[in-house]
């Protein structure tokens, strides 16, 4: 418990924007039911994904964004690689815009599947250079 008077830390909050009313089919994409605790723990045990789906969790600005949005210094292939594996693995539904592809969390089927390991990528502090 604080000390009388201290102040509370506040847990960060995720932005939940409504789904536009026309959306492009996803890419393929696991089942609910196929989502596998230890494929989602291990595509989520790279530093940069999981700060991709941290970013999308906190920080978006409208329902789902490009690579480019993200402004990670990698090379272009290198960013498609890391979505890929994290559209393979279930954490995010990608969708194709003309020449671009934009992301966001499947949250409410990791919610379904395994409660509380969105709030445990939320409560993640990356580490500092």
């Amino acid at each position: 418990m604080p000390p009388k008077g201290a102040a509370t830390p506040t847990a960060p909050v995720v932005r939940d924007l409504p789904e536009p009313p026309v959306l492009p089919e996803p890419l393929p994409e696991p089942a609910i039911d196929d989502l596998r605790l230890e494929t989602v723990l291990g595509v989520l045990s790279d530093p940069l994904r999981l700060t991709i789906v941290r970013k999308l969790l906190l920080e978006r600005e409208q329902f789902d964004h490009t690579c480019g949005w993200f402004g990670l210094d990698r090379p272009k292939s290198s960013l498609t690689h890391h979505f890929k594996a994290l559209r393979e693995a279930g954490v995010i539904r990608q969708r194709q815009y003309g020449l671009e592809r934009r992301s966001h969390v499947r949250r409410a089927d990791l919610d379904t599947r395994f409660p509380g390991l969105l709030d445990l990528v939320i409560a993640w502090t990356p580490a500092t250079r």
